[in-house]
């Protein structure tokens, strides 16, 4: 039988891009909306961030995520819902005192950047195991936190999805792993392409791929014109697959994606010429345990 690869879309993210294509959801119907049309695409899992629907601008505001789960479930979307616990985590250094933040920083406790995964429990959410050079940012993330945050989703009941940017990121992870913080068996995904993570190429993915766990259970994306040479080099080694607006606002070169939906389509097209078939969600539960 034909290998089943599971297409997870992450919907909106938290840059600055309403603007940059109008197609980018931002407020909780909107969000719903996109997740149940990527779900008829063929996406199993949706990746949420929220926004705040006035200003389009990302939030961490509970009462959104709220609303966009519960939206989702009334639309009668067959779809496994994966909330981000990403927000809070920059930090830039204030220009005349570097120990003390700047404006763009945006530090949060552990407890407050996964209330929403204790309030809503959904069957996964992300777990960033790095910290990096993010655009002119940093993106902070210690290990004590990630302990922390790792014990109130295990509690919740939702499954880390375990991101990692770079190769000393899964040399924490699985530290992590091996010291009971991280449900077994682990679920990664592979962020390529990010500045200044490992960049989106066969080399890195695969360099990546074998520093994982046997038994982990991966995808992987690459961000703007990466992302569908991604999906490919994916399949090929094995992996599940992740596109959407939050990583990509094209769907070819010089043509915006009209939705998230057209994406997770493509994808599905790619998956097929490889010889693997899309998964079901239920399909999708039963690879990522949840």
């Amino acid at each position: 039988m034909a290998r089943k690869v599971v297409i997870t879309c992450a919907l909106t993210g938290s840059q600055d891009t309403c603007g940059k294509n109008p197609a980018v959801p931002a407020s909780p119907q909107d969000i719903a909306q996109s997740a149940a049309d990527a779900a008829r695409a063929g996406a199993a899992v949706v990746h949420i961030h929220v926004r705040d629907p006035q200003t389009k601008q990302a939030s961490m505001e509970g009462a959104l995520y709220a609303e966009t789960v519960e939206r989702i479930r009334a639309s009668g979307a067959d779809v496994i819902v994966n909330l981000t616990t990403g927000p809070g985590a920059r930090f830039a250094p204030g220009e005349d005192d570097p120990a003390l933040p700047g404006p763009e920083t945006t530090l949060k406790s552990p407890a407050e950047r996964v209330r929403h995964i204790v309030a809503l429990k959904p069957p996964i959410c992300t777990l960033d195991v790095a910290t990096l050079n993010f655009g002119e940012t940093v993106f902070m993330n210690t290990p004590a936190h990630l302990r922390e945050m790792a014990r109130a989703i295990g509690a919740a009941g939702t499954k880390p999805e375990i991101e990692v940017f770079d190769l000393g990121n899964i040399m924490l992870a699985n530290r992590l792993i091996e010291e009971g913080c991280l449900k077994q068996p682990p679920l990664f995904q592979l962020c390529l392409g990010i500045p200044y993570g490992a960049p989106a190429t066969p080399e890195a993915l695969l360099a990546m791929r074998d520093m994982l766990p046997e038994n982990a259970v991966w995808s992987a994306f690459g961000i703007s014109q990466a992302e569908f040479p991604m999906v490919a080099m994916s399949v090929l080694a094995g992996g599940h697959v992740r596109v959407g607006l939050e990583d990509n606002l094209y769907l070819e070169k010089g043509v915006l994606a009209p939705s998230n939906a057209a994406l997770v389509e493509r994808a599905a097209r790619i998956i097929h010429e490889l010889g693997a078939e899309v998964a079901t969600p239920d399909e999708a539960r039963g690879i990522f345990g949840v």
